[in-house]
Order: C-alpha cells, then structure tokens, then sequence
C-alpha cells in the first residue's frame, strides 16, 4: 500500500526547490553585468543596454501576456507594482546612482533590501521574524562589504546614496510583490503572467527614460571583447535577454512563491558574489582575499536564514512567508 507523506516532508521538499530556484536566478541575474559590460565598452549606453534587456525579454514574454490577457482585469495594482518597482525602478535607480558613487558602494546599499524586507514584515505587516533571519541578513550585508570592498571608493554623494537607496527600495518591492498569491477566496495570479506584464510595464517606463531612438544601433552588428576573446554583441544580447533577464526573473519570483520575500531576499545577495566571482573567471577582474573571505560569508548568512524557515503552515514566527506559497502549492499556478 502507498506510504503516506507527511506535510513537514512535502514542505521539506518545497522548500528546497525554493532555495535552488532562488540560486539560479541569483546566478541569472549575477550573469547580466558579465554579459552587459563588454556591450557598453563595445559603445552602447549603460541604460540602453537596460533597455534592451527588459524590452528583449518583455517580447519573449509577450506570449505568455496573451495567454493571461485577463489579468491586467483583475491585478492592475499587482502588475503596475512590479513593472514600475521590480522591472523599472530597480534598473533605472540604480544606473542613476552609478554616475554619482561607486559601484561598490552602490551595490551594498541596493542590498540592503533583505533587511528592509525584515522591517517590512514586522513593522508594516506586523510578523515576528526570527532571530536567525535577522542574524542572516547582518551577515550576508557584512559579507557584501567585503565582497564589494566598500573601503575603496568614499566619495559619497547625497543623491548618489538616496539613488541607490531607491533601488533598495524597489527590490524591496520584488520581494513583497513577487510573494503576492491570494486573497480569501481568491485564485493566486500566475506568476508567468505577473512577470510578463510587468516587463511590460517596464519596457514602457524605461522607453520614455532610455530614449532608446538615440541608441547606436550599428553596436549590436558588431562585436564585442571578452577578457580578450572577440563575441558577438548579439550574443551577449541574447543571453542578457533570455538567461539574466527572462530565467531570472521567472526562477526569481517562483522562488520567493516557496520560501518567503526576507528568504529569498537573503539568498538573493549571493548574486553579488556569482557576478565577483564571474568578472574574475570571464573578464579577469580578480578577486582579493577580503572578497572571498566576505563571499563565504554572504553564503553563510544565506545558509542560516534559509535553514531557519518553518515548514510552511506551521504557526510560528515568519522565517518564511505567509499564505501566497501555500496557496501556490496548493492549487497550482492557474490564472
């Protein structure tokens, strides 16, 4: 006869496809600026290049927005959010504070999401968290100080760091929209669909800031140069678009489905590492002592926080989320 399983196994098991789902996208995304720097050394603008991404993928996507044409109907908010905050906003505010700090000290304040994720759920949402997550997130941000060796630029600038604060913010708004299943009652959006629609959005939003008319064009027929290595732009494009845009976002929301928005949040730091560790593989941008050492720590920081988690269901204090991925799990992904 069958041997039944029991629910702390079935959330076992959801749970550790939510951690490798979580990964690859933090490998997709940590892929882009591999991908994106020989594009803009080739002569494209940086926020073209950001263009290109998410109007490349809002087009492979747009199937998929045929398919659910009736959820602009009934998540407008929901897909609006996540074009404007998740696509858009995370994109432009961080290029925008590029110009004015360095990218170290940039990329350290834009991860500062996992923690402001935690202030979301126990100050906005009023959740206790765990103390484990907590400690995760203080680990994983020390981690990314030496990863991105913040010490070696200082020229702080007040918009700068109120730009790359905004992109923070934003991502905190992947995060919490990207957890977004159901209401009572209700049927859980597809998460194809919400990220289809809101690249959309997104393309949209970017268009009016990139001015993507104003764009070298010609760049995209040529090449581009590796650590050395001659490739095609168009292939670096494509892979810009389909893995670090497209498999990103899509492994990225299903993830934050089945663990939680300050989980996934917490793992998705590890991307800063996957793009440290990349530049030094495929651009030969080495990587320093106090990188690897702040690498280890982002991953142990990531470990404790996911490995706090309860088993879905379980009333305990949020380590991972509420009711969406449960909801998720249990009636499939049905628009």
């Amino acid at each position: 006869m069958p041997v039944p399983i029991s629910a702390a196994s079935r959330g076992g098991r959801g749970k550790g496809v939510g951690l490798g789902l979580a990964l690859l996208s933090a490998l997709a995304f940590g892929g882009s600026g591999v991908a994106a720097k020989p594009l803009i050394e080739a002569g494209l603008d940086p926020l073209h290049v950001v263009w290109l991404r998410v109007a490349g993928a809002a087009v492979v996507m747009l199937p998929l927005a045929v398919r659910h044409r009736t959820l602009p109907l009934h998540r407008p908010a929901l897909l609006a959010g996540f074009g404007l905050l998740a696509v858009a906003g995370v994109q432009a505010c961080y290029f925008a504070a590029l110009s004015r700090i360095p990218v170290g000290v940039a990329l350290l304040v834009e991860y500062l999401a996992p923690a402001l994720v935690l202030g979301w759920v126990r100050f906005v949402q009023r959740r206790p968290v765990t103390r484990a997550a907590a400690v995760g997130v203080v680990l994983a941000a020390g981690g990314l100080a030496c990863v991105v060796e913040v010490w070696s630029g200082l020229g702080f600038d007040a918009l700068g760091l109120l730009l790359a604060l905004g992109a923070a913010c934003c991502q905190v708004g992947y995060f919490v929209l990207s957890d977004q299943g159901s209401e009572a009652g209700e049927r859980a959006p597809d998460p194809l669909g919400v990220i289809a629609y809101g690249l959309l959005v997104g393309a949209l939003v970017l268009t009016a800031v990139a001015r993507p008319w104003t764009m070298d064009w010609s760049v995209l027929a040529g090449s581009a140069r590796m650590n050395g290595t001659t490739v095609p732009a168009v292939a670096l494009l494509a892979w810009t678009v389909l893995v670090a845009t497209v498999v990103a976002y899509v492994t990225g929301v299903l993830s934050v489905r089945r663990l939680s928005p300050q989980v996934a949040g917490v793992v998705a730091c590890l991307e800063a590492v996957i793009a440290t560790v990349l530049a030094w593989v495929l651009l030969g941008e080495h990587l320093s002592a106090p990188q690897i050492t702040g690498g280890a720590v982002v991953l142990l920081g990531a470990y404790i926080a996911q490995s706090s988690a309860p088993v879905k269901g379980a009333a305990e204090p949020v380590a991972a989320g509420g009711g969406a991925e449960r909801e998720l799990s249990a009636r499939g992904t049905a628009a």
